[in-house]
C-alpha cells in the first residue's frame, strides 16, 4: 500500500479547522484498513512535517434508502495527525 493510498482525503469541516489552529491537528479520512504507523508515515512524507501523534476514529456505514431500495453506505476511519512543536502547518483547500 502506498502514501497515495493510505490517505484517502481531507476532512474540512468546521470542527477539523477549528482543530487544525488550536491544536496543530489535521484531519484526514484515511483507507478503512490503514493502522497508526502507515497513517504516519504517509502524512510525513506526503507534507514534509513531523508527526507527534495519531488518533483514528472507525464509523459504520449508514442506512440510505431510495424509495422502495435499500443499502449501507461504506465504513469509513478517520484520523486525527498532531504534528510536533514548530512544524509548519500544510495549507490544503478542497476544490
Amino acid at each position: 500500500m502506498t502514501k497515495y493510498d493510505v490517505i484517502m482525503r481531507p476532512i474540512v469541516t468546521e470542527k477539523g479547522v477549528g482543530k487544525k489552529e488550536s491544536e496543530r491537528t489535521l484531519c484526514f479520512e484515511v483507507r478503512y484498513g490503514a493502522n497508526k504507523t502507515q497513517i504516519k508515515h504517509a502524512v510525513e512524507s506526503l507534507f514534509k512535517v513531523k508527526v507527534d501523534d495519531v488518533r483514528t476514529a472507525s464509523f459504520e456505514g449508514k442506512l440510505r434508502r431510495r424509495g422502495r431500495f435499500a443499502g449501507y453506505r461504506p465504513d469509513w476511519k478517520k484520523a486525527y495527525v498532531r504534528l510536533k512543536a514548530g512544524q509548519k502547518m500544510p495549507e490544503y483547500t478542497e476544490s
